[in-house]
């Protein structure tokens, strides 16, 4: 039997009820998931460290829910639910933190995990104010940190203990292909490569500012240029490398374009 690894998924069900509780089930994209709890759940205003550690447990605790499929081998047709009695806050149509939602898109596709241990953790927290749950994480216990100086991984293990650790998935569901597990820059070529040249040209279809380049499967200065501009577009830091972040937001962004492509 083939191994199951942790891989992000395209979409999540969220039952917005109780589990037993009739209730609506609506499939969301999942960093817009992740986003939208985070925002919920912690404030803009926290420090960065406290952010990105309050997202990484959010994140792991509902990718262990995928990969246990908790909610379908009990016989339900979601993911996991909004009732913060047992999963994590999640309201329908609300607006999002826009540093909030930057630092989902920094740490996507991360999630926490424990040596000699596949599964994502976890990773259990609560307030800390209106609720205590002492072996957890609390999240204004986090923000308190994060204003004593702690770091994002100092935080983590501060609740979880020392052996936990950031873990990278190593496949997102509904992309064309997975990361190469290296950074493409100059001078890299291949596959992977002639890959990315071929998404940026259909990208920019639809978005004429960024330029065109050759599909000769070699990172040259051209291709530099044009992943400089892709990540000036969307928002990514400026750096000319394609690193896990770069690389599926530029197949993030193809695959909606070429469906777009495809309704006209």
């Amino acid at each position: 039997m083939a191994e199951i690894l942790p891989y992000i998924p395209r979409t999540i069900t969220v039952h917005l009820g109780l589990p037993n509780q009739w209730a609506e089930n609506v499939t969301v994209e999942f960093p817009e998931y992740v986003k939208n709890v985070a925002s919920s759940e912690i404030y803009p205003t926290w420090e960065p460290s406290a952010i990105r550690a309050n997202v990484l447990a959010i994140m792991s605790f509902v990718l262990n829910r995928v990969y246990t499929e908790w909610y379908r081998n009990r016989g339900y047709d979601f993911t996991i639910t909004s009732s913060t009695a047992f999963d994590q806050k999640w309201i329908y149509g609300r607006n999002i933190y826009q540093n909030i939602s930057n630092i989902v898109d920094e740490v996507f596709g991360n999630y926490l995990s424990r040596p000699n241990v596949k599964q994502p953790i976890l990773t259990q927290y609560c307030d800390g104010r209106q609720v205590s749950c002492p072996g957890w994480m609390t999240q204004w216990g986090s923000q308190s940190l994060g204003e004593q100086g702690y770091s994002t991984i100092e935080i983590l293990r501060y609740y979880y203990g020392e052996s936990i650790y950031i873990n990278t998935a190593v496949e997102i569901s509904g992309v064309p292909s997975s990361w190469p597990g290296y950074d493409l820059s100059v001078g890299s070529s291949g596959s992977k490569v002639l890959q990315m040249q071929e998404q940026l040209n259909v990208i920019a279809e639809a978005y004429p500012a960024l330029p065109r380049v050759d599909t000769d499967g070699i990172y040259g200065p051209a291709t530099q240029a044009a992943v400089e501009k892709f990540q000036s577009i969307f928002g990514l830091p400026v750096t000319g490398i394609v690193d896990y972040r770069t690389w599926y937001k530029i197949s993030e962004i193809y695959v909606g374009v070429s469906r777009i492509a495809e309704l006209r």
